[in-house]
């Protein structure tokens, strides 16, 4: 008994592995399937991010964290993403070191 699931759980854990090998395409997080028409309040918007592909469109993500699809050509979008893109630059302005503050050189690195 006990050679037939050592058996069984080995080939568990070999069909993990070759599973994951197979379908180890990362799928996209962000899809759309329909552009929002109504304007969405500018106030809401946090960040935006632009997709190619199939259907064009710019992806909202708003304050608290829905993310809404928009046509990239319509005047309100434009408008928007030009106030986002204002906002984010004086933010980061903002933010920057005063002279009191001292850099340092720390290399960080990140792995998967």
């Amino acid at each position: 008994m006990r050679p037939l699931l050592l058996a069984l759980l080995g080939v568990c854990f070999l069909t993990e592995f070759i599973v994951e090998g197979v379908g180890s395409e990362v799928l996209e997080r962000s899809i759309c399937v329909s552009l929002m028409t109504k304007r969405l309040p500018i106030k809401n918007i946090k960040t935006y991010t632009i997709k190619e592909g199939s259907m064009k469109a710019v992806i909202f993500i708003t304050r608290r964290g829905f993310k809404v699809c928009a046509d990239p050509q319509a005047d309100w979008v434009k408008k928007a993403v030009e106030i986002v893109d204002t906002s984010t630059r004086r933010n980061t302005k903002q933010t920057k070191p005063t002279g009191a503050q001292h850099s340092t050189n720390t290399a960080v690195t990140l792995t998967t």
